[in-house]
């Protein structure tokens, strides 16, 4: 050969699209294709398959794997002289190599190609019967099984089918297997055959009439017994023959597999009997099935065995499938597997799964069924197996968008025949888009990209899973708003009753109130109402994510009223991709956080992008300078606590807001999974800012009655826990009193200063105003309500010599300055250091008096009729408990171990534990128990919008308590067994390091 020759060939051979030009020379110069190795006719005809070396190389396998020189001859003369022929064969050479070996093992099966006739464009389950007819074993069956999967193959890379007709024809091909398969068990225990009446019920893919290449069948079995037959002992035929049928599919041969048959949809799973009477079946699903096993049912199909039966199974199930949509929490339960199948892909394939990723295939058949099963109980219409057919139904009926089921059903399609090329190549079981760039090429070859494969596949691919993650929720959400705006001409309208079961079905209570909602909000052509249109579908699927879907789309249009006339406001929520789904959280989690915001509506602000740290809270020295430069821009002391109030107000909306987005999660942020830092957050956000707005209020009431210096020196001691960082939402603030009259003043004056100051910020905290009062208690000083609101230094030193009792000094172990003088802060630290950590510890009188006071406490001061056991302060191992046992260790070992002297409860927990005062492990029984009783009183508070120590009793109050903790609808049960659970196991450390038992 000339190197002229030779450089032609290879640059022609580049050009038709081959990657290793001297290989594909070498085999066109093999004997098989010498005499048509230069025949243009078949270097088009390779060039045009998705990969033609891949063709080129299963062509000469093919043509070596030909009896004799004669057979060769006519398949090469037949696939230069008929077009249809070369185009079938090289097609699937060219996009299987799987096929490919089929070939090489059966040399004579290309003829099933030959044939163009219009009876074979589409075959059906009748025409794959006859081709499956002369098989007598289950390796003659793989043959012709491969044989007709060949001709499959060929129609659908040629484009003679598209990917719906390819995988109705693969289910017709399945079905037909079936009843082979199920014909060769029978012939094999006839005994077995002639007792029993066996109907196979075809579900999943199968059963929609929308199989992939390689994929499990999965199936159902009744059975019942022939007329005068034992049922027990039809039932173990039945069981027999079902068993052999799945064995013939199943099992590896020389011939390899067909696919997998599986039985676990079945009532119990593996657990349960393969095969059932029908009775069984109903009873079962009548009284023990959950709402997946009927949205399976969804696309049950008879396929085999006795037709009657099957079609009794169908016709006695099918009511039952269109009840679901009755069920408590059914939404949520379909949603939530939908998230479970998600987070069960390892990570390091999430971004490659065609059929279970975000985006992906099941985003598209979910959403369909689950419209399916709340429509389809009054629309008999929609009553299909099959994921397109029913899209197509459901955009005809008005329960999808035009627009957005032809944008589905273009993305089903694309992302069905990636799955069938991708599975076609080897015959495997797949869902992953392959990484090696040889196979990419192939696959966006194959589905018709020429220019750029690789590229222009991960775009296209990219694209219509951008557009099924769009829509996948949309879906649901979009018509109900159309139920209520105007439409364009043409376009079909979700009906009021439609709209209605819609709303019921996502867990609304009061649909017309809702529907009157979304009315208000997206009715006209304003461009804020356009807005909404696009906002409302998405905030619509994360309040139904809530246990208040009413309150969430109430508390909405609140805030849309307020700000409806700001700029910024739907700009905001439409443009920060967090800021949308983190107001749909916060209202819809109960009443304190949208409370708070309704008084001021535009700290909406806080819950954009910004730079990432908008909700983290803001620390005690930047919010003190905030409150004391408002409270000197004020006017009188009644403006400047005005403005402390207002920081306080925004600020706690600020803590709330940030405590539900970290504790529902969103699609971007993930759940906290750490419960002790979401607490310790809480409380530190909270009692850093209950100390600025003290330290401003302080300055306001002393700037107006004095000028810049008061006549004492005045300082404020939390307590309790205000003084231990953990304040919850709803905390009073526990303090202390302290002055020290300056140098020349007189004592009694001093004193009525300090008392006046003390009574005026008090009055201003609590002025009713649209800012939540501020409720100072000082109960915890010496004398308790008997004794001095205010005392001096040197008379707290007097009374703590000569009076102080032990409950004293352990309430003492959480003093700390919060506010005002702090040399003097400072100094009464100092002076109640000893009584607190008193040198060699207590005494056993004192340990005995403690432990007298908390035995009283428990049997006093639970509230009448409440539940000890769901007490969160009083109750058995709750935070009493928890904090008594720590306190007892301070106030025995705080002398001699440092890490004790906090007033933080977890911190001082950590410190007996390293110090070896406790286990490890009832260091963390404990720390797990005060943690869960302060987050379930966080849970109370901004749910209920007021104090409480226990859980709620109105349900849906009590399911918001358990959503914010992490429980699912319908697991309220489960929350409270798993607080008991907690709590039982934290008393028994209590008893044993507390009581001593």
């Amino acid at each position: 050969m000339t190197p002229g020759r030779r450089s032609s060939t290879f640059t022609r051979l580049l050009r038709h699209g081959f990657t290793d030009a001297s290989a594909a020379e070498r085999l066109l110069d093999s004997a098989e294709l010498a005499a048509v190795r230069d025949d243009p006719v078949l270097l088009e005809a390779l060039g045009a398959t998705a990969d033609p070396d891949l063709a080129l190389h299963g062509l000469v396998r093919l043509l070596e794997a030909q009896p004799g020189h004669t057979a060769r001859r006519e398949l090469v003369d037949t696939l230069i002289a008929a077009k249809p022929l070369r185009d079938r064969l090289l097609g699937v050479l060219g996009a299987s190599a799987a096929l490919a070996d089929h070939l090489a093992r059966h040399p004579r099966d290309w003829e099933a190609l030959v044939t163009y006739e219009p009876r074979d464009l589409h075959p059906g389950v009748a025409e794959f019967e006859r081709g499956l007819a002369g098989a007598a074993d289950p390796v003659a069956l793989r043959v012709a099984y491969r044989r007709c999967l060949l001709s499959i193959a060929a129609r659908d890379v040629c484009g003679t089918t598209d990917v719906a007709q390819t995988a109705a024809e693969l289910a017709d091909l399945a079905t037909a297997t079936l009843r082979a398969a199920l014909a060769l068990a029978e012939a094999a225990a006839p005994g077995d055959a002639a007792a029993c009446r066996l109907a196979v019920i075809a579900m999943g893919k199968c059963g929609g009439h929308e199989l992939n290449y390689v994929s499990d069948v999965d199936v159902i079995f009744v059975g019942e017994a022939a007329e005068g037959a034992d049922e027990a002992k039809a039932l173990r035929s039945a069981t027999k023959l079902a068993s052999h049928m799945m064995r013939i599919c199943s099992e590896t041969t020389v011939e390899g597999s067909i696919w997998p048959v599986d039985a676990n949809l079945r009532p119990e799973g593996r657990n349960g009997p393969l095969v059932r009477t029908l009775s069984s079946h109903l009873a079962y699903y009548q009284r023990w099935a959950k709402t997946w096993e009927f949205q399976a049912l969804l696309k049950a199909r008879p396929v085999a065995g006795d037709p009657d039966l099957g079609q009794e199974y169908v016709a006695a199930l099918e009511p039952m499938v269109w009840k679901v949509a009755d069920r408590d929490n059914f939404v949520a339960d379909v949603q939530k597997m939908r998230r479970r199948v998600v987070e069960n892909i390892p990570a390091a394939e999430v971004d490659r799964e065609l059929k279970l990723g975000p985006g992906g295939l099941r985003d598209v058949e979910f959403a369909v069924q689950l419209l399916q099963l709340v429509h389809g109980r009054t629309d008999a219409t929609l009553r299909s197996g099959t994921t397109l057919d029913a899209l197509q139904a459901l955009a005809a009926g008005g329960y999808v968008g035009r627009a957005d089921a032809v944008q589905l059903d273009d993305a089903y399609r694309f992302l069905r025949s990636m799955e069938h090329r991708i599975q076609l190549y080897r015959l495997r079981r797949t869902h992953l888009v392959p990484e090696d760039q040889a196979d990419l090429r192939r696959l966006g070859r194959s589905l018709g990209l020429r220019t750029e494969p690789v590229t222009e596949l991960i775009r296209e691919w990219k694209q219509h899973t951008g557009v099924v993650r769009r829509l996948h929720e949309k879906l649901f959400y979009r018509p109900l708003l159309d139920a209520v705006a105007q439409l364009a001409p043409g376009e079909t309208r979700l009906s009021a009753e439609a709209a209605r079961e819609r709303l019921e079905a996502l867990g609304y209570a009061d649909p017309a109130a809702a529907l009157r909602h979304l009315e208000a909000l997206a009715s006209g052509v304003t461009r804020k109402a356009a807005i909404q249109r696009t906002l409302l579908p998405v905030l619509l699927g994360w309040f139904a994510d809530s246990a208040d879907p009413d309150a969430g789309l109430l508390n909405f249009r609140k805030v849309s009223d307020a700000l409806g006339k700001t700029p910024w406001y739907l700009r905001l929520l439409r443009d920060e991709g967090a800021a949308a789904e983190n107001l749909a959280r916060v209202l819809s989690a109960g009443r304190l956080a949208p409370d708070l915001l309704m008084r001021a509506p535009e700290a909406v602000a806080l819950l954009g992008d910004g730079d990432g740290d908008n909700l983290e809270p803001r620390g005690r020295a930047q919010l003190e300078q905030e409150i004391l430069a408002a409270v000197g821009r004020a006017d009188n002391a009644e403006d400047g606590v005005r403005a402390a109030r207002g920081v306080r107000r925004r600020e706690l909306f600020r803590t709330a807001a940030a405590d539900i987005v970290d504790s529902y999660g969103t699609d971007t942020k993930p759940v906290e999974p750490d419960q002790g830092a979401l607490v310790d957050r809480v409380g530190g956000a909270v009692s850093d800012l209950t100390a600025a707005t003290l330290a401003g209020t302080l300055r306001a009431v002393v700037r107006d009655g004095w000028g810049d210096t008061l006549p004492t020196r005045f300082v404020m001691i939390g307590m309790g826990r205000f003084g231990g960082h953990e304040l919850g939402y709803g905390s009073d603030a526990d303090v202390l009193f302290v002055h020290e009259p300056r140098e020349g003043v007189a004592e009694r004056e001093a004193a009525d200063a300090a008392n006046k100051v003390v009574a005026e910020m008090r009055r201003l905290l609590q002025i009713p105003s649209a800012d939540p009062p501020l409720l100072v208690d000082a109960d915890l000083r010496p004398e308790g309500k008997s004794g001095p609101l205010v005392r001096t230094l040197k008379s707290y030193e007097a009374y703590y010599r000569r009076w102080s009792l032990v409950w004293e000094s352990q309430a003492l172990l959480r003093a700390e300055p919060v506010a005002g003088d702090e040399d003097l802060g400072r100094r009464f630290i100092e002076l109640v250091d000893p009584l607190r950590y008193p040198v060699e510890g207590l005494g056993e009188d004192a340990v005995r008096e403690i432990r007298r006071l908390k035995a009283r406490m428990e049997s006093e001061r639970l509230p009448r009729g409440a539940d000890p056991k769901l007490h969160t302060k009083l109750g058995p191992g709750g935070l009493s408990d928890v904090e008594w046992t720590v306190q007892l260790l301070q106030l025995r070992h705080g002398w001699a171990e440092p890490g004790l002297r906090t007033t933080r409860t977890r911190q001082a927990l950590a410190a007996a534990c390293a110090a070896g005062l406790l286990g490890a492990e009832e260091a963390a029984i404990l720390d797990e128990a005060w943690v869960l009783a302060t987050r379930v009183r966080n849970a109370v508070m901004l749910v209920r919008g007021r104090a409480g120590d226990t859980f709620p009793t109105v349900s849906r109050e009590l399911a918001a308590v358990g959503r914010y903790l992490g429980y699912g609808d319908g697991h309220a049960g489960d929350m409270l067994d798993a607080y008991r659970r907690t709590t039982r196991r934290a008393r028994a450390v209590v008893e044993e390091l507390f009581y001593g038992a």
